[in-house]
């Protein structure tokens, strides 16, 4: 999440941090914008990547535990677009790890859509060669 912040702020991007006032308190809001930005850790978020894997000890806690932090997002994101907000969601596969997305490519398709994106990106990281 720092990563993302400190170069938004580079390029002029000002932004408020987890605003109570919003369903989920998104990590990054765009007032300006009218968009919001999560920066999702891939295993308590359950991303479908090479950094989730299921427990093996506590399995059903586990389960019942990460299907409903997806479950919850999901809520607050249509909770979001029914306010009229803009969702981005940025996996953590995409900022670091094997299949992370060339840094430039990143921020220009997050900065393209804060200017002028539709009301839900999800950026994850490249297929694994």
């Amino acid at each position: 999440e720092m990563w993302l912040r400190l170069r938004l702020y580079a390029r002029g991007f000002r932004y408020r941090v987890n605003v109570k006032d919003l369903p989920g308190k998104p990590d990054i809001v765009l007032s300006k914008y009218k968009c919001v930005i999560f920066v999702n850790g891939c295993f308590w978020h359950l991303h479908d990547c090479h950094f989730f894997q299921w427990p093996k000890r506590n399995k059903d806690w586990w389960r019942v535990k990460i299907s409903t932090n997806r479950k919850r997002d999901l809520e607050v994101q249509d909770k979001l677009r029914e306010l009229g907000w803009r969702v981005m969601v940025v996996w953590k596969c995409a900022i670091q790890g094997t299949t992370k997305l060339d840094e430039e490519h990143l921020l220009e398709l997050v900065f393209s859509w804060i200017r002028d994106g539709g009301p839900l990106l999800e950026i994850t990281g490249k297929e694994p060669i």
